[in-house]
């Protein structure tokens, strides 16, 4: 767990330090709409692969659980970068700027539970990638849940 927070805190760091300059690389508030919108979108997708899995719906291969499971850990890295200032919009409620502290607090628990998920996934225990989904998919809906539109 200090390894994770500590992967987490190194990651959060670099995001901030280069924050102005990621803000500053969106042109406008819709390319960082769509930027953040195809970051959900690829993690949405390699996320649903391993739901296939856990769901029985697909069988367990341990290397493409593992392969889809880095691809999540590393995109939920991104989008947060394109939720700067004069980036609102999309579907995103607008309490994602107002309360940037509850939003920041969702993302990160969402990455540490992916970083499980992940680590979990590299293991191979299927019950163990299948209670760090659960938790990883709740995470996901919760800042859904709050900062979303329906």
């Amino acid at each position: 767990m200090k390894l994770q927070k500590f992967v987490l805190a190194g990651t959060a760091t670099a995001l901030a330090i280069s924050a102005g300059a990621a803000f500053a690389q969106f042109q406008n508030a819709e390319k960082a709409i769509e930027y953040r919108q195809s970051v959900m979108t690829i993690i949405n997708t390699h996320f649903g692969r391993i739901g296939a899995v856990v769901k029985g719906a697909a069988p367990y291969n341990k290397d493409d659980v593992s392969k889809n499971a880095e691809i999540v850990a590393m995109m939920s890295t991104l989008p947060w970068q394109a939720f700067g200032p004069g980036t609102e919009g999309g579907k995103a409620k607008p309490e994602a700027w107002s309360d940037n502290a509850k939003f920041k607090a969702a993302a990160d628990k969402m990455q540490l539970a992916v970083i499980d998920l992940n680590k979990a996934a590299q293991s191979g225990d299927l019950e163990s990638i299948k209670k760090s989904f659960g938790a990883a998919g709740a995470t996901c809906k919760g800042c859904h849940d709050d900062f979303k539109k329906k």
